[in-house]
């Protein structure tokens, strides 16, 4: 019998016939109080060999695999990341005031498609307990990025991003603004390239003398035409780089699960394909040297290898978690390696942008 590459990995595969009947934000939050706690069974994290050591946003990393924002949007199990053979994470996004975010249910599986749908609104604690927490969570070697946001209730999103820079720059390895989220009222307005424009202008002059890279994460359902125009503000402004891309509003008609007509945004291998041509049309604006974190349906190490041949410097993941569990991260990595060896590929800087994604 043939198995799924989408398949549960390890000690993963018992629980998941139990996992998949829990409701999804109750099964997410037992999963993330297990791993604060130290509880979750052992996984193959897998080695970190040499191949796939990068040094991008001026920092060093052991592998190029991160867990995205929104899995640990309050940094509580941001220290146990390590343990699963990730070689970043980036925890939140985080908004100035803490925020209960939409009405629940608000996070849906779509079984068949490996996808989720999700419009949590940007639950999260706050700005003060966050940063409490990832001056805490910190670990040599280990970089941890914190994603910023709005509050839904904000009369003034712009300010609430400069405040949440001032406070995160000096205590974060990297920050990314999030202006692609689909679940709130303010989470797209700054994808306008004028508005964008005014609000960089802003972070930087509020991140003053620190040295703290700072990304944009664009939506995945733009056109090339409107992520170019925000890549091109991006980068003019001197930005490390960009996150391509985050979850979609758009329902490919590929979708089999009646969950689909759920409202938010939708996340996992339906929007491989989008997301990874957009992050080919960024590299080829951009250059070598912009840092792209490429993110969006990866569940494979061929799917990390995609990511960077198209131009991705490193990868983020999450919805890989929910159906293949915490040992894909080991996996990833295994295969990854060996598919850059299988190349002549001595490291992942090499194959960056190297394949051509149309």
């Amino acid at each position: 019998m043939t198995v799924s590459p989408y398949a549960p990995v390890g000690w993963y595969r018992l629980v998941w016939p139990i996992i998949r009947h829990l409701e999804p934000e109750t099964a997410h939050g037992l999963a993330l109080d297990m791993l604060r706690l130290g509880l979750l069974p052992p996984v193959c994290a897998g080695r970190n060999p040499p191949s796939l050591a990068v040094k991008a946003l001026g920092l060093d990393f052991a592998n190029p695999i991160g867990l995205a924002a929104g899995f640990d949007k309050n940094a509580v199990a941001a220290g146990q990341l390590p343990r699963l053979g990730f070689g970043f994470g980036e925890v939140g996004g985080v908004t100035p005031k803490p925020q209960t975010g939409n009405p629940r249910p608000r996070l849906f599986r779509l079984d068949g498609d490996f996808a989720a749908i999700n419009r949590m609104g940007f639950n999260n604690q706050g700005e003060i307990a966050v940063a409490a927490r990832v001056r805490q969570a910190r670990r040599p070697g280990f970089p941890l990025g914190v994603n910023l946001a709005s509050n839904t209730d904000s009369d003034n999103p712009a300010e609430d991003f400069v405040r949440l820079v001032r406070s995160f720059a000096p205590i974060a390895d990297y920050l990314t603004v999030d202006v692609s989220c689909p679940n709130t009222k303010n989470g797209r307005m700054f994808q306008d390239p004028a508005k964008l424009d005014d609000l960089l202008r802003r972070l930087l002059e509020a991140r003053e003398n620190s040295r703290t890279p700072m990304l944009v994460k664009l939506a995945s359902d733009l056109s090339e035409a409107e992520a170019l125009a925000i890549a091109e503000v991006t980068l003019r402004h001197g930005l490390a780089g960009l996150v391509v891309a985050n979850t979609s509003a758009a329902r490919p008609e590929s979708l089999t699960s009646p969950k689909q007509a759920e409202r938010g945004g939708l996340s996992g291998r339906p929007i491989f394909a989008a997301s990874t041509r957009l992050l080919a049309a960024i590299r080829r604006l951009s250059g070598p040297e912009a840092v792209l974190v490429g993110v969006g349906g990866v569940f494979t190490g061929e799917d990390a290898y995609a990511k960077i041949r198209a131009g991705a410097n490193l990868i983020q993941l999450y919805t890989a978690m929910v159906y293949r569990g915490p040992a894909v991260v080991g996996a990833i990595k295994r295969d990854l390696a060996g598919l850059l060896a299988r190349d002549g590929f001595a490291t992942v800087a090499a194959a960056v942008g190297d394949g051509t994604i149309s």
